[in-house]
Parts: structure tokens; C-alpha cells; sequence
């Protein structure tokens, strides 16, 4: 009988399994991701060892992982052929957390001095066994020593003894895990199944799992046979004529089980081959199988980062957006995040920003830990290079798709307001977004525009980039702002999504070009001396109209001027120059959780512009200098503001006041009686009664917009 040899542990084994479990794992099915990666790593030091000495493999040349599952005995058995472990070995790499490999390698590590090729060595990783086993045996075979036989049940102390009766491994490991009674589900096939496709399905080594199946199979029914031959003479005849249908009728089907052999992990890792021998169609075929998406990808940009950091990254552009793509309680990105080929999490907040949670794909490191980090990646610096790099490397494949127009336009239509998303978040990477942007302008028609082009197309006088932003295209088209530049021969960019109010907020210019809304206050425009000296005798020839207009309007405006801006419209409203457009404040109106507060400040004053030209502010002015005091003028003043607050894009606080105008002016243009009104109490007179008898009533002033 061999000799048994008992440990124990130098560090509390107790306190270990604590901290294991309510510290460094929060899901036990990670216990099977950690044994297959200590197998994959084991694996990979035997084929590293066969490059240079053949004859290791000598004792096995079939290189893989399997799982079986025991029920009736509630055993859960893990097999590989990989280096295996000495009885040194044994102590060392599993004897305490003080002697373990992990903590070893943490301290090379953080020195700098680790080899890589140790991440996955028995440590930590290896007691995460103990989140569903109560006992743990393991058998294992060195090329070097003999077979031993490991065993504890975490109680501070752990056996060795040579194994001579047991099965021999000829090289390997065979760690078998007897499960606790809460930790049944995991003997299930269909769990195992699901655990190693989630976490290890891009192990290199083929990984299976004995399985169970039953088939259906006809044998013949030898009942049946002896009970056709006693039949009586005179059905002999019968029997022989329809001979061939009776041996039809002789078989049965019965139900057959089985068990073999099932590979869990055919889906190879595309992602560390050369991209240059890769075809179209195996990116199609890895992305349906990565993201279970029906459609092929629109684009693909698969690279290697080397140097001080090495990491491999495949990513991917669907066709379409998702419909919870800006959903808060959605998962932050789509990048599923592997070391070595093992994955670690598809929900790494840092990996990636916001702003680029469509993207889809792997990245696999071969620098980040394996074992406690991984479900403490976000504190690893290591991640902040491989997000810089995965920013870059998304932007180049934009690039990619905007040389074709068509996959562009797809690609702009279901992504463009997460570009504009990123030029509103991120400031180191907003010129190079701003170049994918893309705009409807005055002289676009129904394309949408790079601002390079606008910039090629700008006039020798202009300086700026000029824009306005809106509901609607039609809206924008039609804006009395857009009249002026129109007319002179300007572009104008029609911004007409509502992300892309926050987005000009941050892009202030545009390869030196000041991005300016016409929509706002101190418009300056191009103009020859001789409309700049014509602008100033208008300015100068409604003075007294101006000052009558903002008397009459009080509060409601913070000043009158004479604008630069309208040709076809005889008023607008503008707001300052860096308060909150008219859109912006129909976007605000529209928030169901709105801090009704951030208003007051945000929403600026706005301007009264009248255009001196158009022929009912002439005849305004006209019929002020007669007579300051005529009550039909102030009453056509609130009109003419009412008017310009929706022409301009607001909403009025008071629709029921202005309907009330304009059944007065109805009233008016129609000259009808006052009997003949149907209220006699509300006989309207040949002239429309005083503003100051209306304006006396609260009810009758419209409330503040702000």
C-alpha cells in the first residue's frame, strides 16, 4: 500500500475559502473557467517543451481538455494531457496561498520580471474548486516523476501518496471535484455546455464532454416471429401470399443510449490568425456565430497592438442599430474581452467608451492577469491603453466606410448620432470625429455633406461656418434666418437632430472655422461698404420704431433692433449668443424629468429684429409717426411678436390670447357688425378696441416664454 504523506497548509485555508468566495468571485460557474484554463495553460507548456525536445511527447501526442460528469456518484472529473505535476510540484504549486504559483507570479509581475507563460498556473484560480466541491482529489503524471494522488477537503490540510492503483494518466492531470449538495446543476450537460461556450469556447485545445444520447433503432420483434408460426394451418396460405408485408411488420423501434466524446469548442479563434488569410465569408460566419445576428456585418477591422502591451482585437460594424442602443440599464458595450483566448467579461465599462457601444467584436490580451483581476479589470491600467487603441482603431474602420458612399449612408443613418454622441464626450478624438459628421445644407439638396465640403465651397469673404437648427428639415428650409444668407449666395448647414444641439456645444470650429448659429444674436454677414453704410441709415430711420415696439412689448424682449438677417420676413426673434436656441428649448419643454430650475438661466432674453425693408414694418412706421398713440398699431405689434415666436421656433405659453387676435383681425378684414357678432356684450368697434384697455388685464398679456 502506497505511503500517504500529510501537509499542512501554511496559510488558514479557512480564511482563503472565505475570501475566494465573497471577495474574488461573485458567480461560482467560474470555478469550470479556471480549471480549463490551468488545463489550456498546462497543455501549452508541454507543446512549448515539444518544440525543442520531441520526445515529451512521446507518453501522448493528443493534446486536449475533458469533462465528465458523474451523477450517480456526484463527481465532476476534468482531464488533460498537458505537462502534468511533480510530487514538488504538488507542494509547491498547491500547498498554501504563501507558496502559491499565483502569488509568486503577482510578485514577479508587479517587478516586472513575469513570465507570461505562469499566468495560469495553480493558485488562487485553482481553490476556486472549492465554491462547489467540498472535496477535491488530484491525479497527475510528470514525464519527469510518477503518479500522485492529491486530496483535501479544505480543512488546513491536504495528502500525497504515489498512485499505483488508480488509472493511469500516462501524462496529465485529472482533477475530480466531489460536489456539494446545493451544487448539483453543475453535472448537468446542458450547463457544462453553456459554461464552456461562454468562457472557454476559444480555448485552442479541443475541449469535450462525455455525453449522453439516446436513438431510436428498429430491431426485430422475435415475439412476434414465434407467434406467426403457431397460427393455424389454413391462414399458412395467407401468410405466404403477403410474406414480404409480414417481414415489414416484424421490427420495432426501441430507444438506444449511448454516451460518447462531444467537442464543445468547434468555433475556432478567428481573431489570432493572419487578417491577411482570412476570407469575407469567415468574418461573416464569425460574426453571426459571436453576436447571433442574421445579417452580415457591415464592416470589420481586425489588428495586432506589439510592443510593450500586445493584445489582438477583431471588431465589428453591424448593419443596423439596435433598439436599445441608448438604453441606461443596457450593458455598457459589446466587447467581449478574453486573456489567452479565455474570456473574462463582456461587460467592461472601461474597455470602451459610450459612445461606441455598437461596436461588436473580441479583444484577447496577453497581458492582463488571469486569475483575481478578473472581476477587478477596472482598476488595471493595462485597459486604458487597450481603449485608446480600440478608439483609434474604430475610427480608422469609419474612415474605411465613408470611401463608399453607399455603405456610408447606411452606416451614418443607424450610427450618426453616436458620432455626434463622441464629439459631445470625447474631447481628444473630437476633430477626427468631426470629419465623419455629415449635414443637409441650402445647397445639398437631399445629400447629406462632410463639413470639408462645406469648407471648400465657402465664399472668399466668409469667415465663418454658418448653421441653424430645427425640428425638421421643411422647418429649417423655410426659417425667415435663413433669408438673408440665402439670398447672398452663403451655405447654411440644417442641423435638424436633436443631439446635434449638445453636439455644436462642444464643436466650437472646424479647421479654423467658427461654427456660428444664425438663429442667435450679433449675426455678422459679409457686406460691401456701400450695405454696410445702408445698414446704418436703416438703423438710424427706426429708431423711433424700435423704441415703440419694445415699450409696447415691455419685458417679453430685451431689445428691438434693425436686422441683417430677413428679407421676406418682416420680424424675428433671436435669442443671445450663448443661451438656449428655440430648439434647444423645445428640446428642454419635451424632458419628462426635466430640472425645470437649469430654464430660468439657460433661457435667454430674446431679441426683436425687424426687417426694415419689408412693407409692414414700413407702413408701421408710417403710422407711428402720424400718431404714437394709435391703439390699431400696438395691437398689430403683439400680433406681429406672436407671430414671429412661432415663425422662429417657439411655442406660445398662450395660445387661446392669440387666437383671440386674430379673430379681432378677422373681424376687422371682414367689417363685420357689431350686432351681427352673436355677443353683444362683446361688440367688436369699427377700430380694434386699445392695446391699454386689453393689456390692463393679466389675462390678456402673454405669459413669459421663460
Amino acid at each position: 500500500m502506497a505511503e500517504v504523506e500529510t501537509f499542512s497548509f501554511q496559510a488558514e485555508i479557512n480564511q482563503l475559502m472565505s475570501l475566494i468566495i465573497n471577495t474574488f468571485y461573485s458567480n461560482k460557474e467560474i470555478f469550470l473557467r479556471e480549471l480549463v484554463s490551468n488545463s489550456s495553460d498546462a497543455l501549452d507548456k508541454i507543446r512549448f517543451r515539444s518544440l525543442t525536445d520531441k520526445s515529451v511527447l512521446e507518453s501522448g501526442k493528443d493534446l486536449h481538455i475533458q469533462i465528465r460528469a458523474d451523477k450517480e456518484n456526484k463527481t465532476l472529473d476534468l482531464i488533460d494531457t498537458g505537462i502534468g505535476m511533480t510530487k514538488a510540484d504538488l507542494v509547491n504549486n498547491l500547498g498554501t496561498i504563501a507558496r502559491s504559483g499565483t502569488k509568486d507570479f503577482m510578485q514577479l509581475l508587479n517587478a516586472g520580471d513575469a513570465d507570461i507563460s505562469m499566468i495560469g498556473q495553480f493558485g488562487v484560480g485553482f481553490y476556486s474548486a472549492y465554491l462547489v466541491a467540498d472535496r477535491v482529489e488530484v491525479t497527475t503524471k510528470h514525464n519527469d516523476d510518477e503518479q500522485y494522488l492529491w486530496k483535501s477537503s479544505a480543512g488546513g490540510e491536504f495528502t500525497i501518496e504515489h498512485d499505483t492503483t488508480g488509472e493511469q494518466l500516462g501524462r496529465g492531470t485529472k482533477i475530480r471535484l466531489f460536489m456539494k449538495e446545493d451544487q448539483l446543476e453543475y453535472l448537468e450537460e446542458k450547463r457544462l455546455k453553456e459554461i464552456v461556450k461562454k468562457h472557454s469556447q476559444f480555448i485552442q485545445y479541443p475541449i469535450s464532454l462525455w455525453v449522453t444520447k439516446e436513438e431510436e433503432k428498429e430491431v426485430s420483434d422475435d415475439e412476434e416471429d414465434e407467434a406467426e408460426e403457431k397460427k393455424d394451418d389454413e391462414d399458412a396460405e395467407k401468410k405466404d401470399d403477403e410474406d414480404a408485408e409480414e417481414k415489414v411488420k416484424k421490427t420495432k423501434k426501441v430507444k438506444e443510449v449511448t454516451s460518447e466524446w462531444e467537442v464543445l469548442n468547434k468555433q475556432k479563434p478567428i481573431w489570432t490568425r493572419n487578417p491577411s488569410e482570412i476570407t469575407s465569408e469567415e468574418y461573416s460566419s464569425f460574426y453571426k456565430a459571436l453576436t447571433n445576428d442574421w445579417e452580415e456585418q457591415l464592416g470589420v477591422k481586425h489588428f495586432n497592438v506589439e510592443g510593450q502591451l500586445e493584445f489582438t482585437a477583431l471588431l465589428f460594424v453591424p448593419k443596423r442599430a439596435p433598439f436599445d442602443m441608448f438604453e441606461q440599464k443596457k450593458k455598457s458595450n459589446n466587447i467581449k474581452l478574453y486573456v489567452r483566448r479565455v474570456f473574462i467579461s463582456d461587460d467592461c465599462a472601461e474597455l470602451i467608451p459610450e459612445w461606441l457601444n455598437f461596436v461588436k467584436g473580441v479583444v484577447d490580451s496577453e497581458d492582463l492577469p488571469l486569475n483575481i483581476s478578473r472581476e477587478t479589470l477596472q482598476q488595471n491600467k493595462i485597459l486604458k491603453v487597450i481603449r485608446k487603441n480600440l478608439i483609434k482603431k474604430c475610427i480608422e474602420l469609419f474612415n474605411d466606410l465613408a470611401e463608399n458612399k453607399d455603405d456610408y449612408k447606411k452606416f451614418y443613418e443607424q450610427f450618426g448620432k453616436n458620432l455626434k454622441f463622441g464629439v459631445h464626450e470625447d474631447a481628444a478624438n473630437r476633430d477626427k470625429l468631426a470629419d465623419l459628421l455629415r449635414f443637409y445644407s441650402s445647397k445639398s439638396g437631399d445629400e447629406q455633406i462632410p463639413l470639408k465640403d462645406y469648407v471648400t465651397r465657402m465664399t472668399e469673404q466668409q469667415e465663418d461656418i454658418y448653421f441653424i437648427t430645427g425640428e425638421s428639415k421643411e422647418a429649417v428650409q423655410n426659417s425667415p434666418f435663413v433669408e438673408r444668407l440665402v439670398a447672398k449666395g452663403l451655405e447654411v448647414l440644417y442641423l435638424v437632430d436633436p443631439i446635434d444641439e449638445y453636439c455644436t456645444q462642444q464643436l466650437k470650429e472646424y479647421d479654423g472655422k467658427k461654427l456660428v448659429a444664425i438663429t442667435k444674436e450679433n449675426l455678422k454677414l459679409p457686406e460691401t461698404e456701400e450695405e454696410a453704410a445702408e445698414r446704418e441709415r436703416l438703423v438710424k430711420e427706426m429708431e423711433s420704431l424700435c423704441a415703440v415696439v419694445k415699450e409696447t412689448l415691455g419685458d417679453k424682449v430685451e431689445k428691438v433692433v434693425v436686422s441683417n438677417r430677413l428679407t421676406k420676413s418682416p420680424c424675428a426673434l433671436v435669442t443671445g449668443e450663448y443661451g438656449w436656441s428655440a430648439n434647444m428649448e423645445r428640446i428642454q419643454k419635451a424632458q419628462a424629468l426635466r430640472d425645470s430650475s437649469m430654464s430660468t438661466y439657460m433661457s435667454s432674453k430674446k431679441t426683436l429684429e425687424l426687417n426694415p425693408t419689408h412693407a409692414i414694418i414700413r407702413e408701421l412706421q408710417k403710422k407711428i409717426e402720424a400718431d404714437k398713440s394709435d391703439r390699431t398699431v400696438r395691437d398689430l405689434v403683439w400680433l406681429l411678436f406672436d407671430t414671429s415666436l412661432l415663425a422662429s421656433g417657439f411655442s406660445l405659453s398662450d395660445p387661446s390670447n392669440f387666437a383671440s387676435r386674430i379673430n379681432k383681425m378677422l373681424s376687422l378684414g371682414l367689417g363685420i357688425a357689431p350686432s351681427a357678432d352673436g355677443d353683444a356684450a362683446a361688440a367688436v368697434d369699427d377700430d380694434l378696441p386699445p392695446l391699454e384697455d386689453v393689456a390692463g388685464d393679466d389675462a390678456d398679456d402673454l405669459d413669459d416664454l421663460d
